[in-house]
């Protein structure tokens, strides 16, 4: 029976991560119908991105201690009520001042769901099954742009792609208000599930891998949500390439990433997980360079699935490694202050973007993704030679 109840968890935890997979990326595709919609410019997408972040910032950088205090499972709870409330809300607005106020509510419970479910699987599981939860994330994030390009090519507003996201949080309420006593951490080297004790913030912050972890996760997020921002309108407003064929690429970006966690999920035991990062980050460059050289069309689109395989295993690897860096009793509050960074990165730099492509154009988003990606890679480099 308890190996069946961890599988129910599993499974649960799956199907939510698809959920909140879907929202962000269909916000690339459905962006220029908002826009029309408010009458706003190009780069007033960063106003909705930085309330979500602050809210995302707030709730995951809390977790650990709220997950000692109040419990994992009530939290999960809590998380996809936040979000359910906020997508309805997203679809019913009148205004768009509203929807921004709005991506604090999702915000907060995208924060606490992400930091929840991470630390329960790098506490409780293997780096296989959390490769599996981030690759879950992904089919999220491949079928939201063909969900919102569907629901917009079907002649319906924008704002029926996100009602659909949330009667699917639905669902995922009732799972967790189902399970609710179920969710435990394990403690690293105890057989029985219990929650972690309570080690203060202050505390893990000292440890200096902490700090490393810190800026990388604000780089893995925000180079991936960047690519998968602003593709789509790259390639339709800067590029003129058809909205269906855009879309199709815009999909194949976050279903190249979700290819690239199963397979890294089963081989980085082979190559470890330092050489399996060297040769993601090496290829993320790689593939910003193709986007910025818009050689032809198709090596163009190459890069961008080059960019979703490549960035693909940096956060699930990341996390999976953090409870053996800084023990498990620092773990929950270090993933905690990881999700935050990545939230930050995760909305500042395609927001970053969004202003640099206002005020210079949007061929500026390939170099930005270089720069980024190089960034990124040397500071990984350093951590490496330092790792004890």
């Amino acid at each position: 029976m308890k190996r069946k109840s961890k599988g129910l968890l599993v499974g649960i935890a799956y199907f939510s991560f698809i959920g909140m997979g879907l929202p962000g990326a269909m916000l690339g595709v459905a962006w220029p119908s908002i826009r029309g919609t408010f009458g706003l410019s190009l780069d007033a997408v960063g106003m909705l991105l930085v309330t979500e972040m602050i809210g995302y910032l707030v709730a995951s950088f809390y977790s650990g201690p709220l997950i000692s205090k109040v419990g994992i499972g009530k939290l999960l709870l809590a998380s996809v009520a936040l979000r359910l409330v906020g997508l309805f809300g997203y679809s019913l607005s009148p205004a768009w001042w509203i929807i921004v106020l709005l991506g604090l509510v999702t915000g907060l419970g995208g924060g606490v769901l992400d930091a929840g479910l991470n630390t329960y699987f790098a506490t409780n599981h293997s780096a296989n099954l959390m490769n599996w939860l981030h690759a879950c994330f992904g089919i999220g994030a491949t079928l939201g742009p063909v969900l919102m390009r569907a629901v917009l090519s079907g002649g319906w507003s924008w704002r029926f792609g996100f009602a659909i996201v949330g009667l699917l949080h639905v669902l995922y309420t009732i799972g967790f208000a189902a399970t609710l006593n179920r969710w435990a951490l394990k403690s690293s080297g105890v057989e029985d599930d219990v929650e972690t004790r309570d080690v203060r913030s202050i505390d893990t912050l000292k440890l200096p891998l902490v700090w490393v972890g810190v800026v990388l996760f604000f780089l893995f997020t925000g180079v991936e949500n960047t690519t998968g921002q602003w593709s789509y309108t790259l390639f339709t407003e800067a590029r003129s390439v058809d909205p269906d064929v855009a879309g199709f690429w815009a999909s194949a970006y976050w279903g190249s990433l979700t290819v690239g966690r199963i397979i890294f999920g089963l081989v980085t035991d082979r190559l470890g997980v330092e050489r399996s990062l060297r040769l993601v980050m090496i290829g993320a460059m790689c593939g910003a360079v193709l986007i910025w050289g818009n050689f032809t069309g198709w090596l163009s689109f190459v890069g961008l699935a080059l960019m979703g395989f490549s960035v693909a295993p940096l956060f699930p690897l990341s996390i999976s490694a953090t409870p053996g860096r800084v023990g498990a009793e620092h773990a929950a509050n270090a993933i905690g202050f990881q999700i935050a960074s990545g939230g930050l990165g995760f909305s500042l730099l395609p927001a970053l973007a969004g202003v640099l492509a206002e005020n210079v154009g949007l061929e500026v988003i390939g170099p930005f993704l270089l720069v980024a990606a190089g960034v990124m890679f040397l500071l990984h480099e350093v951590v490496a030679r330092r790792k004890t």
